[in-house]
């Protein structure tokens, strides 16, 4: 695999529109199994994505969006909800063996849930990474209710959803142009 800064960065855009060509099951693994390298503060991996690719699930999905995102989410072949599990840390001792990282979080809701959605939060900026690597175009939104998504997609509450990120392949090319960021003096400071 050839990866250039340009496709994972420079050119990369957030897309709205997407072709209905399919995402195969393989390239969705391929994704996991880039994405899961990605660090996490010891080694907890939270997140938890539920890939919605049937029509059915998908019919489920479009009830949790907001209006702005409804049509990007109709048209992407896969949209993955990049969840976080709030029991990650009973995984610490599989995923951290070198230290016994579980009574770090046992008990203690608030730090739970701040490094689940921290750490989840990375794992979804991997999978946009691994996305744009393996040649699919991404459009993550927040547009959604977190309620209507949890109550359809993860019941039992031990996962929550972070965010949700649209993917396929971009219909065409964005209409506007691309959106200005900071320079290095306006968001960065050398100590």
């Amino acid at each position: 695999m050839n990866v250039t800064t340009e496709q994972l960065f420079e050119q990369a855009r957030t897309h709205n529109g997407f072709r209905p060509e399919p995402i195969p099951e393989a390239k969705l693994r391929q994704l996991w199994d880039l994405m899961k390298w990605g660090p996490t503060s010891a080694n907890s991996s939270p997140a938890r994505i539920v890939f919605v690719a049937s029509p059915e699930a998908k019919a489920r999905l479009l009830e949790c969006m907001t209006p702005g995102n409804t049509e990007k989410t109709r048209q992407a072949p896969v949209n993955a909800i990049i969840g976080m599990d709030m029991a990650f840390y009973e995984k610490l001792p599989q995923l951290f063996p070198h230290a016994d990282a579980k009574p770090w979080f046992e008990g203690k809701p608030d730090h739970i849930a701040a490094t689940a959605f921290r750490n989840s939060s990375l794992q979804g900026g991997y999978l946009i990474i691994a996305a744009r690597a393996l040649g699919l175009d991404c459009g993550p939104m927040s547009g959604f209710s977190e309620e209507k998504v949890n109550r359809e997609f993860f019941p039992d509450g031990r996962y929550r959803a972070n965010f949700i990120c649209a993917l396929g392949y971009r219909a065409a090319e964005p209409e506007y142009p691309r959106l200005p960021r900071h320079d290095f003096d306006a968001a960065c400071k050398i100590l």
